[in-house]
This record gives C-alpha cells, sequence and structure tokens, in this order.
C-alpha cells in the first residue's frame, strides 16, 4: 500500500526515515538520497508522489509520474548492490540509473532532468 505524498509533512517523515535507515544499513547512500529526493520533488507531477508503507510506517520505496515526460518511475534501495535504483514504471520495471553518494549532485540533476 502507498500513501500520497501531497504535504511537506509526509515528505519530511519520509525523508526523516531514509536517512535513519541509511545510517544504519546504507550508509553509501545518505547524501544521495537527499539530493535524489529533492530531484524528484522537482520532477514530479504535483499529487503523483507516492510512499510505499510497510506495518504502518513509511518505506523505502517512492512512485512519482514525471510532469515534462508523463513516464512513472520507482525508486528504492537495492540491498544487494548497495546502491538506490530509478527504474521504469514499477520496483521491477527496468533500471534506468543506479546511484550512490559516489554520484555526483550534478549527475543526479543531469539523469533526472531527461526523465
Amino acid at each position: 500500500m502507498a500513501i500520497k505524498a501531497n504535504d511537506i509533512d509526509i515528505l519530511h517523515r519520509y525523508a526523516v526515515g531514509v536517512m535513519e535507515r541509511s545510517d544504519h544499513h546504507a550508509e553509501n547512500v545518505g547524501a544521495v538520497a537527499l539530493t535524489l529526493l529533492g530531484g524528484v520533488i522537482w520532477r514530479a507531477k504535483p499529487g503523483s508522489i507516492n510512499i510505499r508503507q510497510y506495518d504502518g510506517n513509511l518505506a523505502n520505496v517512492v512512485w512519482w509520474t514525471s510532469e515534462f515526460t508523463g513516464h512513472k518511475y520507482a525508486v528504492s534501495y537495492n540491498h544487494e548492490t548497495f546502491e538506490i535504483e530509478i527504474r521504469e514504471e514499477t520496483v521491477n520495471g527496468n533500471v534506468k540509473h543506479t546511484l550512490s553518494n559516489s554520484t555526483p549532485p550534478d549527475e543526479v540533476r543531469q539523469i533526472l532532468s531527461i526523465l
């Protein structure tokens, strides 16, 4: 089940959760996660950001639709590669991009600017 991220309170709760989890078991994606979250807010069609819920809490999966291309994307953490993935349509869709803290912020901007 997913929850619409229509206000700053939900986005804040999501960001806090992502950063807490990155501090514990995903240290190589915390910085890029913050950059990516800002980029998703920038590129998403208003009202299209959805965050997965798990056991009543916000989880690590975000879906959004590009305001500019109309395509839908899923962003999630891959526990095997220790990277964040941007996939087409669903968490099982084709991987468009993989990101970690070694990905420069300007590269994240360039990636999102074409989605």
